[in-house]
């Protein structure tokens, strides 16, 4: 087993957390077990977004025993696109990822983006289409009837040509994250095209990387009730793109104090 390395690590797993006391310390345990086990120089970081139950507490308890994992609390409940802003523009890491905290894509697999963040790419996005055999548990199909036809959408629209553009699990460089983040707009869950396309609009090199995926029975997503936000966010981003939102200069990368 590796200990935490103190100083800058070498990657930064970000985790958004909304009301995830019933399975937060399970998701914690194997995140830091698989660090442990990989002897990977990382740290953890859960952004509690306004939670109402004992999500916060809970990742304080187990950061006790684990250096690895710290907390971060966004000034009440914000939405995802805002909690993965906040943690990856405050993540010290080299390299710097978030994941859902139900863990659909086993957090082993990060080391696929990780691969492809050493091989060149400057974004690495999990696909859960490229390579099906992969899925261990399946959508229900009325799910993937619903993906499958956002992703159709953004396709038209926005024109991001990727298999699977909401899959929650991403990987960066410091300075692509620090680009696109800084410039994301979007709070709620249609932040995923946006940061695609700002990482499109600003040249950053992105490629889509199969990863095994497993769905979760409990998520919070609605494809009905988050689709029709999704698609008036779109509208959004077209309309930031026609004002020239995405082109504008952006902050030197700083090292954040924790």
């Amino acid at each position: 087993m590796s200990d935490f390395v103190s100083g800058h690590p070498a990657s930064s797993i970000v985790i958004p957390a909304y009301n995830e006391s019933a399975r937060i310390d399970a998701t914690l345990r194997e995140v830091v077990d698989c660090i442990r086990s990989g002897g990977w120089n990382a740290e953890v970081i859960v952004v509690n977004d306004g939670s109402t139950d004992t999500t916060a507490r809970q990742v304080l308890d187990f950061s006790i025993t684990a250096p690895e994992v710290r907390l971060l609390e966004n000034p009440g409940n914000h939405g995802k696109g805002y909690s993965v802003r906040h943690g990856l523009l405050q993540a010290r890491g080299e390299i710097v990822m978030f994941t859902d905290a139900d863990l659909s894509a086993p957090i082993r697999e990060a080391e696929r983006l990780f691969d492809a963040i050493n091989n060149g790419a400057e974004i690495a996005i999990g696909s859960r289409w490229l390579d099906r055999s992969r899925q261990i548990h399946r959508q229900p199909v009325y799910r993937q009837f619903f993906g499958r036809c956002f992703n159709l959408i953004t396709r038209m629209v926005m024109g991001l040509h990727f298999a699977d553009t909401q899959c929650g699990f991403k990987a960066f460089t410091r300075r692509a994250a620090q680009t696109v983040f800084q410039l994301q707009t979007i709070e709620g869950w249609g932040f995923d095209p946006e940061i695609l396309f700002i990482a499109g609009k600003r040249h950053l090199r992105t490629v889509e990387v199969p990863v095994t995926w497993r769905h979760d029975e409990r998520t919070h997503v609605s494809y009905l009730r988050d689709g029709v936000h999704m698609l008036r966010e779109m509208a959004i981003i077209r309309w930031n793109a026609l004002l020239g939102r995405y082109n504008g200069p952006v902050r030197p990368v700083e090292w954040p104090t924790v």
